[in-house]
């Protein structure tokens, strides 16, 4: 499998480099760590999941006691009362999976809560990326962050830093109109 792997890959670039395809090579986790509304938007989901999960843990300890509970009870319960009981303890459960289910599930609020936060800076990368590609008449651009195995890499051929610098100076221009705004309202 590793077998094939490498020479997937080896064809791969042996490929670009028989088409004269320039290839280059970015790191979007860095960028999104230089990047301070993304770590604002990361706290904010990071504080949400947290809150989910004091409240799962409430949950979880109430259905534990009252399973305990139950369990040791069981044996004094009779009839009507022992189906109560077991009926609350399932409920119970069934609130739990269920809370599990919405809050951290493949399609629960986590996720797309991840998405609706990460997707603006994602389209971000994505424009300065065309930019750089553009600029540098690259083919091909690999992202160094996503288990792409990249053994060695020759620093010119890294664009993260010029990836940053387009999204740095875009960023900054609306915040230079805002400071500019100011000082016109002062003067007036």
């Amino acid at each position: 499998m590793k077998n094939l792997r490498f020479l997937l890959i080896f064809a791969f670039f042996a490929s670009t480099l028989a088409f004269g395809q320039k290839i280059g090579v970015v790191d979007t986790n860095y960028i999104l760590s230089k990047m301070p509304q993304y770590k604002e938007a990361e706290g904010r989901l990071n504080s949400l999941i947290q809150s989910w999960e004091n409240e799962l843990q409430t949950l979880q300890k109430e259905y534990d006691d009252k399973k305990a509970a139950f369990e040791n009870e069981k044996i004094l319960l009779v009839g009507e009362h022992l189906k109560e009981r077991e009926k609350e303890v399932q409920e119970l459960e069934s609130k739990v999976k269920d809370f599990i289910k919405t809050r951290f599930g493949t399609n629960g609020e986590m996720s797309s809560m991840r998405s609706k936060f990460t997707q603006p800076f994602q389209d971000q990368i994505w424009n300065a990326i065309k930019i750089v590609v553009e600029k540098n008449n690259l083919g091909v651009v690999l992202d160094k962050s996503n288990n792409i195995s990249v053994l060695y890499l020759d620093k010119r051929y890294d664009y993260t830093d010029k990836v940053l610098d387009v999204l740095l100076k875009r960023n900054a221009k609306p915040e230079k109109a805002k400071k500019e705004t100011k000082t016109t309202i002062k003067k007036k």
